[in-house]
């Protein structure tokens, strides 16, 4: 079993890059997913780290988000007529 290969955000978005040079997956967009809770990390000192593997097995395989999870996240709230 080999050690699992944990990096830091700019790090993992690096590698991202690295992988594809066209992604349009940001840092930023690494943040926020990881602040929603949708991509596991953990804190160690001041740093947030993620287990790279993980992370593109979670890009490959998203869940499909619910249409109230969808509409909050993107600043709207459903409106009772």
């Amino acid at each position: 079993m080999s050690a699992p290969r944990m990096r830091t955000l700019p790090q993992a978005a690096a590698m991202l890059k690295e992988l594809d040079a066209g992604t349009a997956f940001t840092l930023t967009a690494l943040r926020r997913l990881v602040k929603q809770g949708q991509i596991p990390a953990v804190e160690v000192a001041s740093k947030r780290l993620v287990n790279f593997d993980a992370l593109l097995e979670c890009l490959a395989n998203p869940a499909a988000p619910s249409s109230e999870a969808y509409s909050i996240s993107r600043g709207t709230h459903p409106v009772s007529l």
